[in-house]
């Protein structure tokens, strides 16, 4: 695919994998650059695991995102193709007779960029997840353009598994740009590693934690200048 550079700032959240709080992380984000004055955008190109409601799949993300922004635009501009297995995209669709649009990954944030100052995309899954039969996360990410920020949850394990996400975004294809990351609490629970994780990723890493995100927050403490971190 050719490269399209967006009209407008963005950001690429992408995670360490499944279930590190993308979403979450993303909503506060929104939430801080909307509260700002921003006109925010949010895109979720792509979601499986939805939901079956009168007749349609509701993506409960995207629902999220688009409240965390102030409802723009259309809510099914959000998340324009949904499936309901929870899989992998390409698969979650095989297992409804279809086949993820690859094209529309990419068209589909120009609904965005036509009204927005600045777009918030979350990906699926992490860098390295499959999004179509030949293509991977990391695939869209480059074509998008946008400057990454990687959620890793404070848990045994996070400096391994953030250190390879960074390998990945530095090595693939052309390579990605790495805003920061957000090292976010996914639960109340907390392991050994909890008070030193921090440290360690700020030790290990070239691009630096932007914020650490505790359970249940309401917003992200100290504030985090988006704006500046997005790029067009």
């Amino acid at each position: 695919m050719t490269n399209r550079q967006p009209a407008c700032r963005g950001l690429f959240i992408t995670g360490t994998g499944t279930g590190v709080g993308k979403t979450y992380v993303t909503t506060l984000i929104a939430q801080s650059l909307t509260a700002a004055g921003h006109r925010v955008g949010v895109y979720k190109p792509v979601a499986s695991g939805c939901r079956r409601q009168d007749g349609g799949l509701v993506c409960d993300d995207a629902v999220a995102l688009w409240e965390a922004a102030g409802r723009p635009g259309d809510l099914d501009r959000v998340c324009p193709q949904r499936f309901a297995a929870p899989l992998a995209p390409h698969l979650a669709a095989a297992a409804e007779q279809k086949t993820v649009d690859a094209q529309l990954l990419r068209t589909g944030l120009q609904f965005w960029t036509a009204q927005s100052e600045i777009v918030l995309v979350e990906g699926a899954g992490g860098l390295m997840s499959p999004m179509t039969d030949d293509e991977y996360v990391a695939d869209l990410a480059i074509d998008l353009g946008f400057p990454l920020v990687v959620v890793t949850p404070n848990v045994l394990g996070t400096i391994h598994q953030t250190l390879s996400t960074l390998i990945a975004a530095a090595t693939f294809r052309e390579g990605l740009t790495v805003a920061g990351m957000a090292l976010n609490h996914p639960s109340p629970d907390r392991d050994a590693s909890s008070d030193t994780n921090h440290g360690e990723l700020m030790r290990r890493c070239v691009p630096p934690v932007l914020a650490e995100v505790a359970w249940q927050a309401e917003r992200i403490a100290p504030e985090v200048d988006w704006w500046n971190l997005a790029r067009p």
